[in-house]
């Protein structure tokens, strides 16, 4: 018996929904959003073409799923960064855009490049409560976190897509470089990152 077959008689309902994910995610990474079909996610994951509309009823459908697949893991990249202050937290969320850029993109812009057409918006407040977990402790109260965390992810999330478009940094081969690159522009604005409560007054 085929591997294909065994996977077709095999998968629980939740199962088939997470390999096509899986599989989605995989097509993102290696060809972005155009190589991506609900047909070729349903041959990665061995099962019938028509399997995946059990889940998903479109391939637009999919993609919303992988987008907010690619949440999830941001907002628990940072919060597990969060103790160790707003610095490593910045660090945390620039490394997942530049190791996921395709996914990344998705994530914020959609396939169309309009982000008021993207059906996820409201997964990307998890990312902002995560950036405003990391700088509780340095504010004196709730609004003074929030413009830190906003200042934060505002200065991260455009050095990322700078760096993803290749306007700044070193090349994307050069991992290590790119790693220290980060680490000198975010000590260059420690105002933000390193501030302390009386920073934060208006």
């Amino acid at each position: 018996m085929s591997t294909s077959i065994r996977q077709r008689r095999g998968y629980h309902h939740g199962d088939l929904r997470v390999a096509l994910v899986r599989a989605a995610g995989a097509l993102l990474r290696e060809s972005g959003p155009a190589g991506l079909t609900l047909r070729e996610a349903a041959r990665r994951a061995g099962v019938s073409h028509g399997a995946p509309y059990r889940h998903f009823a479109n391939r637009e459908a999919l993609l919303s799923e992988v987008a907010l697949e690619g949440f999830a893991r941001l907002s628990e990249a940072l919060r597990e960064a969060a103790p160790r202050g707003g610095r490593a937290v910045a660090q945390a969320y620039v490394r997942f855009a530049l190791e996921q850029p395709q996914r990344f993109r998705l994530m914020f812009w959609g396939e169309s490049g309009s982000i008021e057409q993207r059906p996820w918006r409201d997964a990307a407040q998890d990312t902002a409560r995560a950036f405003a977990e990391a700088f509780s402790g340095f504010a004196r109260g709730q609004e003074d976190t929030q413009r830190a965390a906003a200042a934060a992810w505002a200065l991260v999330h455009g050095l990322s897509q700078l760096m993803l478009d290749g306007r700044i940094g070193p090349a994307a081969t050069d991992q290590e470089a790119r790693e220290r690159f980060v680490g000198e522009v975010l000590g260059a604005v420690r105002f933000i990152f390193r501030a302390q409560p009386a920073q934060f007054v208006a």
